[in-house]
């Protein structure tokens, strides 16, 4: 029953955030779409923002999901990071990704690069990396600072796309500055 309760507030703030945006959308809007009470919300998540970021723990998700199929694709596995970090920066054209995820959870939950969903990215990029090191894919780098600074570019790449008014023109420039960025690290030194 708790998980029903949580997978309809989940839905009605998804949907409503997206639509209105963080600010505007009302408590008592969403518990009445979800047919609940602002009990259930402050029950489940403490409050408003407790419930955005669960909404953006499930598009992340759904994101982590999406990139790890890009990346499979790939002919190598350096070529399939460096898809995914392409399909991420993509990703902030996407209006619902662009509005919860880009420009409100920052302004609500404060700095990306400190949510949880972002330390566990950054464990699985600096493994990669590693791996990638050790078979001799792109030369010795130390794993971790690697990690931190395409992890680093990619988010404010994509947050620089999500707040631009022409965000298809900035696309273009940032995917072109971070191909050549992220493709200095399979240079050999």
């Amino acid at each position: 029953m708790m998980e029903e309760t949580r997978g309809k507030l989940v839905r009605a703030a998804r949907e409503a955030f997206a639509a209105k945006g963080y600010a505007a959308a009302s408590m008592d809007d969403l518990t009445a779409a979800a047919g609940l009470t602002r009990g259930a919300l402050y029950h489940n998540f403490g409050d408003k923002k407790g419930l955005l970021q669960a909404v953006i723990d499930q598009i992340d998700a759904e994101m982590a999901a999406r990139l790890r199929a890009v990346g499979e694709r790939a002919s190598t596995p350096w070529r399939g990071l460096l898809d995914e970090y392409r399909a991420y920066v993509e990703m902030a054209l996407e209006p619902e990704i662009q509005r919860i995820l880009l420009l409100d959870g920052p302004a609500v939950l404060g700095d990306p690069s400190r949510w949880p969903s972002q330390n566990a990215c950054l464990a699985e990029t600096t493994r990669r990396i590693r791996a990638l090191v050790a078979d001799g894919a792109i030369p010795p780098v130390d794993p971790e600072a690697a990690a931190r600074l395409l992890n680093g570019a990619s988010l404010h790449a994509a947050l620089w796309v999500a707040a631009s008014d022409e965000p298809g023109a900035v696309l273009s420039k940032a995917l072109d500055a971070f191909r050549r960025l992220a493709e200095g690290l399979a240079r050999p030194t």
